[in-house]
């Protein structure tokens, strides 16, 4: 149920390794509704005191997406433990107003579609678009000049990557690495080094590749559009202009929610 009283909406976004809240209005933004506040905290360990301090007073809405179900099950617990007279909305793939053409769609990332959900407010109406989101994985979404979502790629991120390489063998090093660092000379003069460029440059050139190839198959230009924390430093290593949106899985959540509550009150 959903409180057409209350004008705030918490939009949250729960990953594999992060929860991520946004504050935004519950009215429908053009082109896209933005959050006013972001809270960034780990999926594992405690959250609730940050998030407490973090909530603004007065009855919210909350609407929550996520692909860790043991995470999302804490929050409503503890929204409906601390926050009663709260709403709460669990967001499921056939809640989302948007055509989903995958073999089963019921298994897509609630994230890869809501992102999508957004770019649909942003991209022309007559064109295509390609959505890159670097998070702890990255992918590269298509979405069809009719809006419909058409599937993607799936990569894992640095950070995957380099604990893999670690644990899978005896002398090679854990390396953090982030697209948000300066990029590392393409020739690594040691072996730290060289772990932190093949992470750094395979990632470029597997985004790239994928964004190439899925533009070759289209018959008309398409758009592109980056998310994720890190979407500002990829953007100058594709190869063409993208428009950088950070946070297009909140935004997509509160287009989603604007839509759900039209539907509830009219």
């Amino acid at each position: 149920m959903m409180d057409p009283h209350s004008k705030r909406l918490i939009a949250v976004d729960i990953g594999n390794h992060q929860l991520k809240f946004g504050l935004l209005p519950t009215e429908k933004a053009i082109p896209l509704p933005q959050p006013s506040s972001v809270l960034k905290v780990p999926t594992q360990g405690e959250l609730f005191d940050e998030l407490a301090r973090w909530l603004p007073t007065g009855r919210l809405n909350w609407c929550v997406a996520t692909v860790h179900r043991q995470a999302e099950l804490r929050l409503s617990e503890w929204v409906r433990k601390h926050r009663p007279n709260d709403q709460y909305v669990l967001l499921g793939n056939g809640d989302l107003p948007i055509d989903i053409r995958v073999d089963h769609p019921e298994q897509v990332g609630a994230d890869r579609l809501l992102a999508a959900v957004a770019v649909n407010q942003l991209r022309a109406a007559d064109r295509a678009a390609i959505v890159v989101d670097a998070g702890s994985a990255i992918t590269v979404d298509l979405l069809s000049a009719g809006g419909a979502f058409e599937g993607g790629v799936i990569l894992p991120g640095l950070d995957m990557v380099a604990k893999a390489m670690a644990r899978q063998t005896d002398l090679l090093p854990f390396v953090q690495y982030s697209i948000a660092d300066k990029p590392p000379p393409i020739v690594g003069k040691s072996t730290t080094g060289a772990i932190s460029s093949g992470l750094f440059w395979g990632s470029i050139g597997a985004v790239r590749e994928a964004v190439s190839r899925m533009s070759s198959e289209l018959e008309a230009d398409s758009q592109l559009f980056l998310a994720g924390g890190d979407a500002g430093k990829l953007s100058p290593f594709l190869p063409r202009s993208a428009q950088v949106v950070p946070e297009l899985v909140l935004a997509g959540i509160a287009v989603t929610y604007a839509q759900l509550k039209e539907r509830s009150t009219g």
